[in-house]
């Protein structure tokens, strides 16, 4: 097998133990034999484009993200100058995407949040996905459902289930945090 094949059968694979989903579970949702996926996962069959899309859309992504992580996995080096950073024109509110973009499954995520500003999220953000947040400095008041959350320097706090969330600054300074995404 090639070096494609190889990383196409790994990211199927991370794919599914990232949905903690057995061959059998994987294999129902796509149509393809619990077989034929445990054949492609361990490289004794290279999978054809139909059996490709099968398994893509069990994942719920379009067959070139699945492919473009098989490609990217073996970027596991994320330089700061090639991270990118996109920032908020109504709030300045900033996100750096840190982590390698190869798909692991875990996304580390740094944001500075001005002084005074509020961003609300709907559950729907926080769907499919554990998070956890490090206040690395100033203040952050984070609201999960009715529970308000005051987060000083070093305090970290593991979110719960999806419900409407709202980041708030209520310091003078920006507040500097790290969030961490696994896939649920």
């Amino acid at each position: 097998m090639d070096i494609i094949a190889d990383a196409i059968a790994g990211r199927i694979r991370i794919e599914r133990e990232n949905r903690s989903w057995s061959l059998s579970e994987l294999a129902d949702r796509s149509g393809v034999s619990k077989a034929m996926i445990s054949k492609i996962e361990r490289c004794e069959a290279s999978p054809t484009a139909t059996v490709l899309g099968r398994l893509s859309g069990a994942f719920g992504l379009p067959l070139s993200v699945l492919l473009a992580l098989a490609e990217r996995a073996e970027e596991r080096l994320a330089r700061a100058a090639d991270q990118p950073l996109w920032t908020d024109p109504e709030t300045g509110y900033t996100r750096r995407a840190v982590s390698p973009a190869n798909g692991s499954g875990l996304e580390l995520i740094e944001v500075t949040l001005p002084a005074g500003v509020r961003v609300p999220y709907p559950a729907s953000a926080f769907a499919f996905q554990r998070q956890q947040i490090l206040l690395f400095s100033g203040w952050l008041d984070f609201t999960e459902g009715e529970v308000v959350h005051a987060l000083r320097p070093g305090d970290c706090l593991e979110l719960g289930a999806p419900q409407p969330c709202v980041f708030f600054n209520p310091g003078p300074e920006p507040a500097r945090y790290l969030v961490a995404l696994a896939r649920r």
